[in-house]
């Protein structure tokens, strides 16, 4: 029998089955959608019904094309956005895309009134205009008639599931995005939301990764032509399943789940909540066991992405393979940008930004497209140094190399830069880390698997990573002081 995750992603999903044979893991997709975010009303909004619809066309495609049923289901997605329910257990509104503008100057505001240490200690969750709690200060402030009519807020995830299965639960990995959870009370912060003016009934149980959350409802399964399949709460945040499926074989271990973010970081059993993590805007989010991922949020390949889709607005038609060669040729280090400079957040043309920040940091303006793309390839690469030589400083932890996992691991150029930058191997794989790691957990539920170290074993032994070998250290060092005096960081 197989099991079906799927892995939905800020800018696509996917539906993928899996089953365990010969002691390797065998993955297959089966479905894939875009998932574009929907501008109307002067908001930007997630197409939620589209999503589900999609979810229904991948639990077909599983049934037609599956041998022996299906196990378990389970769903991860991006983090911090969410759906609210109403008193008749009914979607209120499509929900909030995360780089809406109706956050802006939120975070500002409550760092002042309550305080980022505070908020910091309470929750340890880095701070990001987009995070839950903007999101909802931001509807209170607005006496958003949504929010006072809501009974229940559901997670992405969690939302799809409740329209699975009609329960209602969050999800730990999930939950710890949102900086209203604290996990030192390993609950919701009901101190913080009554500060906020946020009813705590609207929160729901948090459950741990893989426990069992609900099954298929009978009247979804006389419609999809399937029985009673068990629903999972797996590792929910994408995030956290990527980490699940980091082929590591030991406590000590660095990794870069790199897409349309890229997030770095290392596994801790307890969350690092110091002042030098404050200062460093660190987060402390939830993983698989209830460890911690001490993570930093990277702005990661959005800016390519929207680079391309200004591109091909403008009538110049580029593949990402494309991108990557022309910016192979290009000439190296002439500019570099900070990729989290919130300029780059959600402008309307991406690469008059790219040349915005390099000419008001006196940099040469990098003027076509090969430039620019090596501009921001390079600059990833080194703020990935940046950010893991912080990760070592608070984690006390030394890292011999960088697992990168994820779908950006396709862009070898990158991969390699990556290596360069550091002057540590990259290991690079599993592509579909989220959607293996949503597996995984799914299968350490069902007892298929003993923990998570003999999941990433597996992962080892099915999916063997590319090495990629530092270059050109002088040169990358060189270019490292650059950056550093550039940006500021």
């Amino acid at each position: 029998m197989s099991i079906l995750a799927f892995d939905l992603g800020a800018s696509s999903g996917r539906a993928l089955t899996g089953r365990i044979a010969g002691r390797k893991l065998e993955i297959r997709e089966i479905h894939r959608f875009p998932n574009d975010p929907v501008q109307v009303g002067g908001r930007l909004h997630w197409d939620i019904l589209r999503l589900f619809h999609e979810i229904k066309t991948g639990m077909l495609k599983a049934r037609h094309e599956g041998e022996g049923g299906l196990q378990s289901l389970a769903i991860d997605s991006w983090a911090v956005d969410f759906g609210l329910i109403g008193r008749n257990g009914e979607l209120l509104g499509n929900p909030y895309h995360y780089r809406d503008h109706h956050t802006d100057g939120i975070m500002e505001e409550l760092q002042e009134t309550i305080g980022s240490e505070e908020i910091f200690t309470r929750t340890g969750i880095q701070f990001l205009p987009f995070n839950t709690i903007y999101q909802l200060y931001a509807m209170k402030k607005a006496a958003s008639p949504l929010l006072e009519s809501a009974q229940s807020l559901l997670m992405i995830p969690d939302l799809l599931r409740y329209f699975l299965t009609g329960e209602k639960h969050s999800e730990f990995t999930n939950a710890t995005t949102t900086q209203l959870y604290n996990p030192l009370k390993q609950d919701w912060d009901r101190e913080l939301l009554a500060r906020l003016g946020l009813d705590d009934a609207l929160f729901q149980e948090v459950l741990l990764a893989g426990a069992p959350a609900g099954t298929l409802l009978p009247s979804l399964g006389r419609e999809l032509g399937l029985g009673a399949i068990p629903v999972t709460a797996t590792a929910e945040h994408d995030t956290g399943a990527a980490v699940a499926a980091v082929p590591a074989d030991s406590r000590d271990f660095a990794y870069l789940s790199c897409g349309t973010w890229s997030l770095m970081g290392t596994e801790v059993d307890e969350p690092v909540l110091g002042e030098q993590a404050l200062a460093m805007n660190f987060t402390n989010e939830g993983g698989v066991g209830r460890t911690y991922r001490l993570l930093k949020n990277i702005m990661g390949l959005w800016i390519i992405q929207e680079c391309r889709r200004v591109w091909e607005r403008e009538g110049h038609s580029i593949s990402f393979s494309g991108m990557v060669e022309m910016a192979r040729q290009a000439k190296p280090f002439v500019s570099l940008i900070d990729p989290d400079h919130l300029m780059f957040l959600a402008p309307e043309h991406m690469p008059r930004q790219v040349q915005q920040y390099c000419r008001e940091t006196g940099q040469p303006v990098p003027e076509d497209t090969a430039s620019i793309v090596r501009c921001v390839f390079e600059s990833l690469a080194l703020k990935y140094r940046y950010v893991l030589e912080c990760t070592e400083k608070l984690s006390g932890k030394s890292f011999g190399g960088l697992h990168m996992v994820g779908g950006g691991i396709n862009n070898t150029l990158l991969c390699q830069f990556t290596a360069n930058a550091i002057g540590r191997p990259v290991w690079a794989g599993p592509v579909e880390g989220s959607a293996i790691g949503n597996m995984l957990v799914q299968w350490i539920s069902l007892g298929e698997l003993r923990d998570i170290w003999e999941a990433r074993k597996l992962v080892r032994e099915s999916f063997p990573p590319v090495t990629y070998e530092p270059q050109e250290r002088e040169a990358w060092e060189e270019a490292y002081g650059k950056f550093r005096r550039t940006t500021g960081v």
